[in-house]
């Protein structure tokens, strides 16, 4: 062949893209959360292929990006991987060569006779979660993403998801079955699944702590002395401080498009030779804190965030008081939004905490006494190296919620209704975090939104939660995003709730490609059979 000839081909070769991989299996899972793990570890152990798919490169979702105080409830009614799952952790623990920086004999949320252990460092808890990837064979695809556009990135044929297209790969996937295990829910969303944004009004499903909340937790996460919202003290002209919107307060009750705010679970160390200081952003603007900062001065000096105690002078950093780490109102639009502009206010979360500790160690305005604290914290040097130290994860505390064949609400969290088709179990909290930053009627700041009430016991959780109404999609399944209100989403939000449905949704995934069904049409006697057998939890202790 002439060499012109061979460089045209060659030339030839390397403009044209080459055919996109085609990943064929039983059932396809799209996130790399808890919920998505347990879905691919138990559909792998009933015989199926799988194909676990994530935008993200570190799996585990929160569970592995610094939310390592679990949120558990009643532990009782943990159980099936997400039990074993803990009681690995507490294996590992087991080992005294596991504590290099704290003795476990100085940690006492450690019991030697517990079968399990709730609080976990990061980094162990997503190395447990990859060896069960590995011991179940699960095929990952990692930082791929579907597909989110007007030619739409699911196929669809009769009813039923035939194939997703991922980016930037130009991969498909193939399946009989998907599992949407997203914090954010886009696989639903992408197959037309009916969905919900926002708070609901009471009235809707007739709740008591949904919607518009401005007096009903009085105790926490408020403005506890008055603060003036406007840049100018006292003058309305001047405009409100950051953070601060002008609207009117709805009416109490009343449903809207507010979300709860989002935050980073920063791992923190107190251990001096394993904690980095709080680095000052390179974006630093101090208006952002001027509420921080007042609060402090009108006599606030509690420290504002909550370090819940880690193996190995760890944390699991939360958000406390009046201005935290929660961004109150600045992620409303990032369910709908495209991928860059989720990627933009995932940026502002980080640099908005970044600065607020930056400021509560070194700013002259905060007291002494909060920053001579503020010495003893830094982010935990061994986690998340590959990341300045800061979890690869923004904590979606919800996104959109699936309306389906069944909405759970306040009425079946208080067990007040209990649904004949259990496939799980919650019992924390209905807990919401704030939802905005408003104007009171004394002309202070105030934040709205913050609601913790407990059901009074563990409830169960309807399969038909977990999938969508009959005939918008019948081979698909939600257990992370699934059906239920904003105030009981708060309360099932948690991560082995999560672990529990996905293992749920994949032992039903399985039934229906064995018996040829539609997820709607499954069996429950059959399927409550199966969850037993497999150790899951679904009828109050």
């Amino acid at each position: 062949m002439p060499r012109f000839a061979l460089s045209t081909l060659v030339l030839l070769a390397l403009a044209s893209p080459l055919p996109a991989a085609v990943h064929t299996a039983d059932v396809v899972i799209y996130g790399g959360t808890s919920g998505g793990i347990a879905a691919a570890v138990q559909a792998s152990r009933l015989g199926k292929k799988v194909v676990l798919v994530s935008p993200e490169r570190r799996l585990g979702g929160l569970t592995a990006n610094g939310l390592g105080a679990t949120d558990s409830g009643d532990k009782r009614v943990i159980g099936g991987i997400a039990r074993e799952f803990y009681r690995r952790l507490k294996k590992h623990y087991d080992d005294p060569a596991a504590w290099t920086l704290v003795r476990r004999e100085e940690y006492p949320d450690y019991k030697a006779a517990d079968d399990a252990i709730w609080r976990f460092e990061p980094h162990v808890a997503q190395e447990l979660l990859e060896t069960m990837l590995r011991e179940a064979k699960v095929e990952v695809l990692r930082q791929q993403r579907l597909v989110r556009d007007d030619q739409r990135g699911v196929s669809q044929e009769g009813g039923r998801l035939t194939a997703g297209r991922l980016e930037p790969s130009g991969d498909e996937c193939r399946g009989r079955v998907f599992i949407d295990a997203t914090d954010e829910g886009d696989l639903m969303a992408e197959a037309g699944v009916s969905y919900a944004v926002g708070r609901e009004s009471n009235d809707l499903y007739g709740e008591t702590l949904n919607g518009v909340q401005p007096a009903l937790n009085v105790k926490n996460h408020r403005f506890e002395v008055p603060v003036d919202p406007y840049v100018k003290p006292g003058d309305r002209q001047s405009g409100l401080c950051w953070g601060v919107h002008d609207e009117p307060l709805a009416q109490t009750g009343s449903g809207d498009h507010r979300l709860q705010a989002y935050c980073f679970r920063m791992c923190m160390s107190n251990v001096p030779e394993n904690s980095v200081p709080f680095a000052r952003p390179a974006d630093y603007d101090e208006a952002r804190y001027e509420l921080l900062l007042r609060n402090f001065e009108a006599g606030d000096l509690r420290v504002p965030f909550h370090p819940l105690m880690m193996p190995n002078g760890k944390t699991d950093t939360n958000n406390m008081g009046a201005f935290s780490t929660d961004n109150i109102g600045m992620n409303y639009d990032y369910p709908e939004a495209a991928y860059a502009e989720r990627e933009r206010i995932e940026r502002e979360h980080l640099s908005y905490q970044q600065g607020l500790m930056w400021t509560l160690a070194n700013h002259p305005r905060v007291p002494q006494a909060v920053r001579d604290h503020m010495q003893q914290w830094g982010l935990a040097s061994d986690e998340f190296a590959d990341n300045g130290n800061w979890p690869t994860e923004l904590y979606i505390r919800e996104a959109r919620r699936m309306v389906g064949e069944y909405v759970v609400t306040e009425i079946d969290a208080r067990s007040q209704r209990v649904a004949s088709d259990p496939v799980g179990m919650g019992s924390y909290n209905m807990d919401s975090h704030n939802c905005q930053r408003y104007v009171d009627q004394s002309g202070h700041v105030q934040n709205e939104g913050d609601v913790q009430q407990s059901p009074r016991g563990a409830y169960v959780i309807s399969y038909r939660a977990l999938v969508p109404k009959r005939g918008e999609a019948e081979n698909l399944l939600v257990p992370v995003c699934l059906s239920a209100s904003h105030i009981a989403y708060g309360s099932i939000r948690m991560e082995p709730v999560f672990m529990i449905l996905g293992q749920s949704a994949a032992t039903a995934a399985c039934q229906t490609i064995d018996d040829g069904v539609a997820v709607q049409d499954v069996d429950y006697g059959k399927l409550r059979q199966r969850l037993l057998a497999d150790g899951q939890v679904l009828q109050r202790p």
